[in-house]
């Protein structure tokens, strides 16, 4: 009986703060996809109190192509709508929730600046920080630029991706690495979806926020370059992007950037119908 109260009550205190969250940050449709109108501050201020609290916290910095990965699965569409903060890391999805839900945001929350903010305030406050994802060799220059960019930052530890789906043991060798670790912030890498269904089924096991940061190793390591400044306000990030990995990113940006245009001027004139319908569940992925 004690045991059964002690599980609820753990329960309980997870969804107030949940609840307490989304109070303070709405938390708006976009296609489906609930997204908070948050910016740099409040999303490093929410996400730090979080780590400070030891509490289970997933979020993750959605683009376009983040977005449409729910909208056309219905069952990713539940693992995101699950994690308790999603923030609007492209500036269409920043446009489209300034339109639909007069949020009056003016930046949007890009997953490497937002990294390197966390590891600011990380520094600061003595918060040990874990990345998880990408290779060996770009978490090294990562590690490297971090320690110049914030010399007191205690990197709790890396591990890179295996770019595959983790058998049992391996995924408990993980559990395992990550609680012996004991960081206070883990960032994940995977690239999406992937890093989105990591941290889904990881904050089941790890009671720290796990932030999924699409390619922010690899931009702030120093790997591949940023669109510059304009095309990045402009909504043009995608476009420098095509123009350097065509072949892998084309079906990403010329059949999810129209779909997205297309959805939102029909949610826009009330056309789109959200589904309340409880997503369906999925088996453990464990992609790694």
């Amino acid at each position: 009986m004690l045991q059964g109260l002690k599980i609820n009550g753990r329960r309980f205190h997870i969804r107030l703060f949940q609840l307490v969250t989304a109070l303070s940050t709405p938390r708006n449709s976009i296609l489906g996809i609930h997204i908070h109108a948050t910016d740099y501050t409040m999303a490093t201020d929410t996400i730090v109190a979080a780590a400070k609290e030891k509490r289970t916290f997933g979020a993750s910095a959605l683009a376009v192509h983040g977005v449409m990965t729910g909208v056309t699965n219905a069952i990713h569409r539940g693992r995101l709508n699950s994690l308790e903060y999603l923030v609007p890391d492209g500036q269409p999805v920043r446009w489209a929730l300034n339109w639909i839900h007069q949020s009056n945001l003016s930046d949007r929350v890009y997953g490497p600046f937002l990294t390197k903010a966390l590891c600011a305030r990380a520094e600061q406050e003595g918060l040990r920080v874990f990345f998880y994802g990408s290779d060996e060799a770009t978490l090294a220059e990562l590690r490297q630029k971090l320690s110049e960019l914030y010399p007191q930052l205690i990197i709790a530890g890396m591990q890179p991706s295996r770019f595959r789906r983790a058998t049992g043991a391996e995924w408990q060798a993980d559990v395992t690495l990550l609680r012996e670790a004991a960081p206070d912030i883990v960032f994940c890498g995977l690239g999406c979806p992937r890093q989105e269904i990591w941290v889904y089924e990881m904050r089941e096991y790890i009671s720290v926020p796990l932030v999924a940061v699409g390619a922010a190793f690899p931009f702030l390591a120093g790997k591949l370059e940023m669109a510059p400044p304009w095309m990045q306000r402009r909504g043009l990030e995608w476009f420098y992007r095509l123009s350097r990995e065509p072949l892998r990113l084309w079906r990403r940006y010329l059949l999810f950037n129209p779909m997205f245009l297309l959805g939102v001027c029909l949610q826009k004139i009330g056309v789109f119908a959200e589904s309340h319908r409880t997503c369906p569940k999925s088996p453990a992925q464990r992609w790694s």
